[in-house]
């Protein structure tokens, strides 16, 4: 009755502070982070290295920069075209003689000229226009326009390919737990985390860690926001070259070392922290590292609760895998804080050794007079 209602007040706690509650990387793994004041130079640096600045940017913007370069070098060279064909007298409104031998046959105005860039840029040549010999500019800006276009297609086609086939996608086949949850494994207090991969397709060398994040003083006085803590996550298999087939539940055991050693089932909600979770692996049919993250706030931490069963055999001897209870718990019994499981096992192994107990009074008898009739 008592963890019910600590339960329902932990819940209506987690519901007035979710509001104001900011985390460092949301929920599907996004950094929430905002870069101010920086200077022209450092923004220069992203067009120094326009490939990766090209595959950081969402698909509305790539698609127009796509369109806009193809347009753009089609329309530009179109204009070159026409004055080509307006310095050399080709167009109709000079009335070339009928022996007049044009740079560009068929030239008639500014839209021939803008379909004649078009047809020799994406190689479509319908034939009705071409080049002559006569001119040697018009071969020459040719030649260029050739050259450039052959640099566009295979620019943004491969951008295209690489936003596509990019690992970042098969991270979204890799999910977390909506909440992580706090109990006994093993004989000892760990915080728990569930994570299923729901492709068949393994991640080979997968490796999974932990960062909490909050709000520190030093003994200088200094105070540092985001202060990095390692938080070290166990498999039961191992923690490298995970088998991760099926869903696994990694756990963090809260012993002497770590940063959850102080925190009880009363104040866990009062803390101000946020455990980001990473793993990382290569993708088996590209061989491209990915790198999938969740985080934790507190209200998303659950003490007393376990993970519900997720995994099953059939009849016919396969395995299935439940995920309508991949995010479900179970209360359990668990220990009011890791202090108090310790002290408890400490205090058995006394009284298993023998150890003396000192309010223990001690008193002698005397045999005779216990014997004597």
């Amino acid at each position: 009755m008592y963890s019910s209602l600590r339960r329902i007040l932990n819940i209506c706690l987690c519901m007035k502070t979710r509001r104001s509650k900011s985390r460092l990387v949301s929920k599907d793994g996004r950094c929430n982070i905002e870069f101010g004041n920086v200077e022209e130079q450092s923004r220069l640096v992203f067009l120094a290295d326009i490939w990766t600045t090209i595959l950081d940017l969402r698909w509305r913007y790539k698609m127009t920069i796509f369109i806009s370069a193809f347009l753009g070098s089609w329309f530009l060279f179109g204009l070159l075209w026409y004055a080509v064909a307006y310095l050399h007298k080709d167009l109709p409104e000079f009335n070339p003689p009928a022996n007049h031998t044009p740079c560009v046959e068929n030239i008639n105005g500014l839209t021939s000229s803008f379909l004649f860039s078009l047809e020799t840029q994406v190689t479509i040549g319908y034939g009705f226009r071409c080049v002559t010999e006569q001119c040697v500019t018009a071969i020459f800006l040719l030649i260029i326009q050739s050259i450039l276009g052959v640099i566009i297609n295979s620019f943004m086609c491969g951008a295209i390919l690489a936003k596509i086939s990019r690992p970042k996608k098969r991270g979204k086949t890799i999910t977390f737990s909506k909440n992580a949850v706090i109990s006994k494994r093993g004989g000892k207090l760990c915080l728990l985390i569930r994570v299923a991969n729901l492709r068949k397709s393994l991640l080979i060398g997968g490796h999974i860690y932990g960062k909490l994040l909050k709000t520190t003083v030093t003994p200088e006085g200094e105070t540092i926001i985001l202060d990095q803590v390692n938080i070290e996550f166990v498999v039961d298999a191992g923690n490298d070259n995970l088998f991760f087939i099926s869903p696994l539940t990694i756990y963090h055991v809260i012993d002497k070392n770590s940063p959850f050693f102080e925190t009880s089932a009363d104040t866990l909600l009062q803390h101000e922290f946020e455990l980001v979770v990473f793993l990382d692996g290569t993708v088996e049919a590209t061989s491209a590292t990915c790198q999938v993250r969740t985080s934790y706030i507190p209200e998303e931490v659950l003490w007393g609760f376990r993970f519900a069963p997720i995994v099953s055999k059939t009849k016919e001897g396969k395995y299935r895998v439940d995920f309508s209870n991949f995010s479900k718990t179970v209360e359990v019994n668990t220990p009011h804080c890791a202090f108090c499981l310790y002290n408890e096992k400490a205090s058995r192994t006394k009284s298993n050794k023998g150890y003396e107990n000192p309010g223990f009074e001690h008193e002698e008898h005397d045999e005779a007079n216990d014997t004597k009739m």
